[in-house]
């Protein structure tokens, strides 16, 4: 698909919006914003994949981008919601992996480096989930569930710190 230069912009301010759960994470690095397509003059077509089907910050996701486009001159900005490819942890990027880590979140492990047929190599042996205070592996699991649904409580071993960890999907 062909993009033009405006679109590419219109992109990267969507982008750079701020996720509302994780404020230390874009749309961008989130993995959520699908695309954007000019419709005309003013007009604007957006498309965000939720983290999971009826989470809660798809609506303030909508309106914080809408904001933006509206702030660069789009007078009719269209967010809809795709949920076709299903958004995956492995949609987050490298960088927003390292903004989680670095916030004290344990980002999620990918899964789509291992495994038959995947060509990442070896199926990984250990399920641990790294501590993002001391680094250490050795961690349990307090809850299943976090501040938000997409994340789980756990607690270091080796320094007691607790910390979240987002989930894999």
């Amino acid at each position: 698909m062909v993009t033009t230069a405006l679109e590419e912009e219109l992109l990267a301010l969507a982008g750079s919006v701020l996720d509302p759960e994780l404020p230390v994470i874009t749309l961008a690095e989130l993995g959520v914003l699908r695309g954007v397509h000019v419709r005309g003059i003013g007009k604007v077509d957006v498309e965000l994949t939720p983290t999971y089907t009826g989470c809660p910050a798809i609506e303030t996701m909508t309106a914080d981008i809408e904001q933006v486009l509206h702030e660069r001159g789009m007078a009719e900005v269209s967010v809809r919601t795709v949920l076709s490819p299903a958004w995956s942890t492995d949609d987050i990027s490298a960088e927003g992996r390292r903004k989680l880590a670095e916030f004290g979140i344990a980002p999620p492990r990918p899964h789509s480096t291992g495994g038959p047929g995947s060509g990442g190599g070896p199926i990984p042996l250990t399920l641990s989930v790294r501590c993002p205070h001391c680094g250490s592996t050795d961690t349990e699991l307090l809850s299943r569930f976090s501040s938000t649904a997409c994340k789980a409580l756990r607690r270091c071993v080796a320094c007691r710190e607790p910390f979240d960890h987002f989930k894999e999907l």
